[in-house]
């Protein structure tokens, strides 16, 4: 019993930064294996975007480690929050989203988090359900329970408020509602990232405030971008979509560091710390060169969140194309009429965005038709069938018709 516990701990604090009450998240955990008697883990998503990026599934793949252990997910969609907008690390005020916004986003979630978490072992619930009856009595009665002072204890607004920048009250009001949320859900434990501390202390105060016992807080990293620096983020372009296609996914994951490398395996990968060690000392000791380690994540990550079999396929296309500088399997087809200006061809195959941006990648050698340079930014398209190319990875077929 000991030594199952004690591996079931290591797993959930495996990766994690910051641990808030473990000695409470062990007697669940205990409890669970003596009496069969299960928790709950609470993790809270305002559907702000129609699809989730591998930063996210950080927060996915520990929940899904609780559910081995007892856990009962509560995968939370901040329908209502998620109007007002979190303003953890924002400068300014959010724009709100309409409900329609909101509710078609969240289907989008609902749809992608069962790829990694148990659906028989997860509630899916939505925060308006108790806060469109809390009510404008409620909502005083729960904002008494925190300053202004507290409130600008906050990073991100004491720097605003500093600058003379706008701060809406309603976002003051979001941390306070995210930890009613807690109170509401009878939530055990609460996980979320590193930036928003502030918010999952409140669901322990406010759950002190109402004489219930305090929930246990596990924070994760905010897992890196493509670039190793900034957090991974659409609006960074360093993102790696969960819904990417397969051959988009492996190169990413191809051109991360061999440093980030292994925060990923960390984080997103369902191999053993034991595994991950000894993969670490194979590439030390150069038995393993570290592209092979970085193509079996891909092909992990790319199997778990499209068709098994899909992660070597995707290997398989990437050598396909730039080791043996062949053409892809299936690219998309054009028919253009015959005498076409090679700078239109490309511009009407989508490949550029205009005919002077086609000019700039002839004349800088990115441009090849059936695999041979375009040297001649005039040149017209006979009758025929060829292979549009620009740059290392976009093709297409035209066919050039009377």
């Amino acid at each position: 019993m000991k030594n199952k516990i004690q591996n079931a701990l290591n797993e959930i604090q495996r990766g994690s930064s910051e641990i808030i009450d473990l000695n409470y998240i062990e007697k669940l955990i205990r409890r669970f294996y003596e009496s069969g008697e299960n928790f709950f883990v609470k993790a809270g998503f305002d559907p702000t975007a129609p699809d989730l990026h591998l930063g996210h599934t950080v927060l996915i793949q520990k929940l899904a480690t609780f559910q081995k252990f007892g856990g009962i997910v509560q995968f939370l969609i901040g329908d209502f929050t998620g109007m007002i907008g979190d303003p953890t690390g924002k400068n300014e005020t959010r724009k709100i989203l309409s409900k329609e916004d909101i509710l078609k986003n969240a289907k989008s979630y609902e749809n992608q988090v069962f790829k990694i978490l148990d659906k028989n072992k997860t509630q899916v619930l939505f925060n308006s359900t108790w806060l469109d009856k809390l009510g404008t009595a409620g909502l005083i009665k729960l904002s008494s329970n925190l300053t202004v002072a507290r409130m600008l204890e906050r990073d991100d607004f004491s720097k605003r408020y500093a600058s003379n920048t706008p701060i809406a009250l309603s976002e003051f009001m979001y941390p306070l509602l995210q930890g009613y949320d807690s109170v509401a859900m009878k939530t055990n434990i609460e996980l979320g990232g590193t930036d928003q501390k502030f918010n999952l202390l409140m669901g322990r105060t406010l759950q002190k405030a109402c004489k219930t016992q305090a929930q246990a807080v596990l924070m994760m990293p905010i897992l890196e971008g493509l670039d190793g620096v900034q957090k991974m983020s659409k609006s960074l372009c360093n993102y790696i979509g969960i819904k990417d296609d397969p051959n988009d996914m492996f190169g990413k994951i191809l051109s991360i560091s061999d440093k980030l490398m292994w925060r990923y395996f960390e984080l997103l990968s369902n191999k053993s710390l034991k595994e991950i060690n000894l993969m670490k000392e194979n590439v030390r000791s150069k038995l393993v060169h570290p592209k092979k380690i970085k193509e079996n994540l891909a092909i992990e990550i790319i199997d778990r969140f499209h068709n098994e079999g899909s992660g070597i396929k995707a290997q398989k296309e990437f050598e396909k194309i730039f080791i043996k500088k062949d053409i892809p399997t299936n690219i998309l087809t054009y028919k253009l009429n015959a005498d076409i200006w090679i700078c239109q061809a490309l511009v009407d195959t989508q490949l550029v965005k205009s005919t002077s941006q086609a000019r700039r990648d002839i004349k800088a050698n990115a441009v090849s038709l059936d695999k041979i340079k375009v040297l001649d930014d005039k040149l017209n398209l006979k009758i025929g069938e060829y292979v549009l190319q620009k740059g290392k990875k976009n093709f297409v077929k035209i066919i050039v018709k009377g």
